[in-house]
C-alpha cells in the first residue's frame, strides 16, 4: 500500500508500470493529461443530465447578480440553464488547470529538466488541484462570469474546429500515405480499391447529408441564410476536391488525393449541420428545444432533449482527435 501510495507521487510510470513497464515517462503522462480531459468531459455531460441539473439549485451564487444568460438570452429564467452554467465552470476549471501546467512546462525541451518532473509526476496532488480549481469555479458568482466566459467559448470553440480540421487533414495524409505504400510494397491492387471504396463512401455520405440539410433546415420561402450557408460550403468542398488532384498539387504532395478531400468534405457537412441546428428559429430548424421562463420544454419535446445529434457527433469527433495526437 505504501508503494502504491508514493507511486501517486512519483512519476507516470510508476503509476501503469504493471501495464505497460517499457513506456515512456512522457507518453504516459500524455495518457494521464488525457484521462484527466476526459474525466472533465465526463462530468461536464452529467452536468446536463435534468436530474443533476435540478440539484444544482442548491449551490449558492449560480443565479445571483446576472442580467444575462449565455451571454445573450435576458428575456429565459436562469433556473432553465443551470446544466450548462455548470458546464461552464467545468470547463474554466479545467481551462485553468491545463493552463497552469503550460505556463510551467513553457521552454522545457526534455525530461532532464528539473521542470520535468512537475509534467511527469505528482498526480495525486496535480488532482486534488483540478478539484480544488473545480470546487472553487462553482463558487464563483455569476455576475458577469456566464456572459465573459461565453465569449471565451466562442474564440476558443472556433481555435477547436481548426485545430480539428489540421488532425483530420493529418490523419487522411497518413491514412492515404499507409495504404498507398502498402500498394507500392505488396504489388496488390486491392488497397487502391480499398481507397476507391472509402472514398466514394465518404461523398456519398456528404452527399445524403446535404440533401438532407436542404429538406430539413431549408423552406421553399424563407430560411435564406441556411440556403446560402449550405450552398458556399457545398461549392467549396467542390473546389478542394478539384484541387486535390491537380498536377502541381500531386507533384508537391504525391499523397495528396481525393480520400483527404472526401474526409473533409464530410466533416465541413458536418460543421454546417452544427450552425444550422443551433439556429433560433423553429421553422427553419425543426430540432429547435426552446425554454420557457420556468425551465420548462415548449413545444412537444421532452426536458431531456440537451443532447441532440450533433452534440453526439461532435463528443465522437472530439474524442477520437484527442486519442489521434
Amino acid at each position: 500500500l505504501l508503494l502504491q501510495v508514493s507511486c501517486l507521487c512519483g512519476s507516470a510510470p510508476c503509476l501503469l508500470c504493471g501495464c505497460c513497464p517499457s513506456t515512456k515517462n512522457s507518453t504516459i503522462s500524455r495518457l494521464l493529461f488525457t484521462f484527466f480531459l476526459f474525466l472533465g468531459t465526463l462530468v461536464s455531460i452529467i452536468m446536463i443530465i435534468p436530474g443533476v441539473e435540478k440539484e444544482l439549485h442548491k449551490l449558492p451564487g449560480f443565479c445571483e447578480g446576472s442580467g444575462s444568460v449565455l451571454g445573450v438570452q435576458t428575456h429565459v429564467d436562469c433556473s432553465s440553464f443551470l446544466g450548462h452554467k455548470a458546464v461552464y465552470r467545468m470547463g474554466f476549471a479545467m481551462a485553468a488547470f491545463f493552463f497552469l501546467f503550460a505556463v510551467i512546462m513553457v521552454c522545457v525541451r526534455s525530461s532532464k529538466d528539473p521542470r520535468a518532473a512537475v509534467q511527469n509526476g505528482f498526480w495525486f496532488f496535480k488532482f486534488l488541484v483540478l478539484v480544488g480549481i473545480t470546487v472553487g469555479a462553482f463558487y464563483i458568482p455569476d455576475g458577469a462570469f456566464t456572459s465573459v466566459w461565453f465569449y471565451f467559448g466562442v474564440v476558443g470553440s472556433f481555435l477547436f474546429i481548426l485545430i480539428q480540421l489540421i488532425l483530420l487533414i493529418d490523419f487522411a495524409h497518413s491514412w492515404s500515405q499507409l495504404w498507398l505504400r502498402n500498394a507500392g510494397e505488396s504489388n496488390a491492387k486491392g488497397w487502391y480499391a480499398a481507397l476507391c471504396v472509402v472514398t466514394f463512401i465518404f461523398y456519398a455520405a456528404s452527399i445524403a447529408a446535404i440533401v438532407l440539410l436542404y429538406i430539413y433546415y431549408t423552406k421553399p420561402e424563407g430560411c435564406t441564410e441556411g440556403k446560402v450557408l449550405i450552398s458556399i460550403n457545398l461549392i467549396l468542398c467542390l473546389v478542394v476536391s478539384a484541387v486535390s488532384i491537380l498536377p502541381k498539387v500531386q507533384d508537391a504532395q504525391p499523397h495528396s488525393g481525393l480520400l483527404q478531400a472526401s474526409l473533409i468534405t464530410l466533416y465541413t457537412i458536418y460543421v454546417t449541420w452544427s450552425a444550422l441546428a443551433n439556429v433560433p428559429t423553429l421553422t427553419c430548424n425543426p430540432t429547435l428545444l426552446v425554454r420557457n421562463s420556468t425551465g420548462s420544454a415548449m413545444a412537444s419535446q421532452p426536458l431531456t432533449t440537451w443532447w441532440d445529434a450533433p452534440s453526439i457527433v461532435g463528443l465522437i469527433i472530439f474524442i477520437l482527435c484527442t486519442l489521434f495526437i
